[in-house]
């Protein structure tokens, strides 16, 4: 698959708008897409990211919450696909920046949605 330009979906990010879409499609949408998203959000907070990588990050994001998008959301099982793509692009793009303290949060937070075995299937995130 082809990524799109999520970089023109900066602007289509909110920290608010996030916060609502993961809570709304968490568990259609599997807990490594969840986690993905969460990483990428909680580095963004952090001061030790560069503004490039928050640029990137936030264009990803933005992407994730927008509506349009190369396959809508609301198609079953294969909607969510390209928003994972780009989640896990962008997080490959950034992972050796990635704060461990940032991985374990986004992990504590996946309990909210998920049980243990759900969440063992972040163990695969990058296959």
């Amino acid at each position: 698959m082809e990524l799109p330009d999520f970089m023109s979906y900066a602007n289509k990010f909110s920290q608010s708008d996030f916060v609502e879409k993961i809570s709304r499609v968490a568990k259609r949408a599997g807990s490594k897409l969840v986690y993905a998203a969460l990483i990428l959000f909680y580095t963004l907070q952090s001061n030790k990211t560069s503004v490039k990588d928050k640029a990137i990050i936030v264009g990803a994001l933005g992407y994730l919450i927008s509506p349009l998008d190369v396959m809508p959301d609301a198609i079953p099982i294969v909607g969510l696909s390209d928003d994972l793509a780009v989640l896990i692009y962008v997080l490959k793009m950034v992972w050796t920046d990635v704060d461990p303290e940032v991985k374990e949060r986004a992990q504590k937070k996946l309990k909210d949605w998920f049980d243990d075995e759900e969440i063992s299937e972040i163990d695969t995130l990058f296959e």
